[in-house]
């Protein structure tokens, strides 16, 4: 696919301009946008393609997509956020704020379980539907009267959609706000951020149209050739997998406005690769004169809290405090670097000794659920800007 490439790259940063370009004529992009920052200074910003996968209509500075659990690293920020504030203990109970989850053995599940998927809660013996998932008492009632599948803190698995309604629901009985709200208020409006969890009508016209894409992926990839255990746990309807990612049945379409209008804060985030890539700058450093995270808040987000075989993901995967951590499963650009993928190929992170945040967003999604080649392609080319 041959595209006019728009936007600005530092020198130093033409490599990524590059990439980006491959990305369209070999590894199938429709429709793309990519953000870099370095040291709190935009360095890279740049997009080409269509807005909506199947359209005609061009991407522009400000067209915003689906990032899906991409999401994820948004929301840890809030709960840390809470933390750094004094009004949430990490290591409390989650029944301190929530009575009603004390049910079924989770008396002593803790907050810090909830953000490195240790909680053992990844799936739901009745999925929600669409609706119900779409509403946060419902959705909060059904968390908290679910029984762990592991004793809580005991191994971790990747929590694809209730980890959304445990974040969100906290946040509630914390600030008395959702978390779509409380991200809007506190995080998105002080910094400025094309970046929403509960799309507002108004902005609805910027959003494109996302959908599924083949393309030839690069041999030697974890998800280009899966291997076999893999491959039967997702095809396997009882394996906690697939019943996490079955958790809402059926998954609504993603274009729908109910769909984006709710606040699902580990999959239905929306934003622009600059408000995704601002967003991690000010996890690392001041923005314009705005930092969300204490330095010593870094250091927890990006701490190991879990590491190896993931009982979900069926792959090793290592996560901190609500963000994966550099590893084979999900590369990112050094092993300092912290941020969240989402299943299909959007992308952000930070890698504090570096000073980068990253952040790409894309409308055609791939079967990846972690790391896709597209993004991998651009972070190679970051590190090789950066190398002397």
């Amino acid at each position: 696919m041959d595209v006019d490439v728009h936007g600005t790259v530092a020198e130093g940063f033409e490599p990524v301009g590059e990439a980006f370009a491959r990305n369209f004529e070999a590894l199938g992009d429709r429709g793309a946008a990519v953000a870099v920052y370095r040291d709190g200074r935009k360095v890279v910003d740049l997009w080409a393609g269509v807005k909506d996968v199947d359209g005609t209509e061009p991407w522009r500075r400000d067209t915003a997509q689906v990032v899906r659990s991409a999401t994820k690293g948004v929301a840890a920020a809030v709960l840390l956020l809470l933390h750094q504030r004094g009004e949430l203990d990490l290591d409390a109970p989650v029944g301190r704020y929530w009575p009603e989850f004390k049910a079924h053995g989770k008396e002593r599940l803790l907050v810090r379980h909830v953000l490195d998927h240790r909680a053992g809660l990844p799936v739901l013996d009745r999925p929600l539907t669409p609706d119900e998932a779409a509403d946060p008492v419902r959705a909060a009632g059904a968390v908290a009267a679910q029984a762990p599948v592991w004793e809580p803190g005991t191994d971790h698995g990747y929590h694809a959609l209730t980890y959304g309604w445990l974040v969100d629901e906290l946040v509630r009985r914390v600030t008395g706000r959702g978390s779509g709200e409380w991200i809007a208020s506190e995080i998105a409006g002080p910094l400025g951020l094309d970046l929403w969890v509960g799309l507002p009508d108004a902005q609805a016209h910027r959003v494109g149209t996302v959908g599924r894409i083949e393309a030839p992926a690069p041999s030697g990839t974890l998800h280009a050739r899966p291997k076999r255990s893999v491959t039967d746990a997702y095809a396997d309807p009882s394996s906690l997998t697939r019943r996490a990612f079955a958790a809402i049945t059926p998954f609504p379409d993603q274009n729908d406005p109910v769909f984006r209008a709710a606040a699902l804060p580990a999959a239905n985030g929306i934003a622009t690769a600059d408000g995704l890539a601002r967003f991690y700058a000010s996890l690392i450093g001041p923005v314009d004169g705005v930092r969300l995270l204490a330095p010593a808040t870094v250091e927890l987000a990006r701490a190991e809290e879990s590491a190896g075989p993931d009982r979900v993901l069926v792959v090793n995967t290592r996560f901190g405090l609500g963000y994966m951590l550099h590893g084979g499963a999900s590369p990112f650009l050094a092993p300092g670097s912290f941020g969240h993928p989402g299943r299909g190929g959007s992308l952000g992170f930070a890698d504090p000794e570096a000073g980068i945040a990253f952040g790409y967003v894309t409308n055609g999604f791939r079967k990846t659920v972690t790391a896709d080649p597209r993004a991998q392609a651009l972070i190679r080319a970051v590190r090789q800007s950066l190398t002397p």
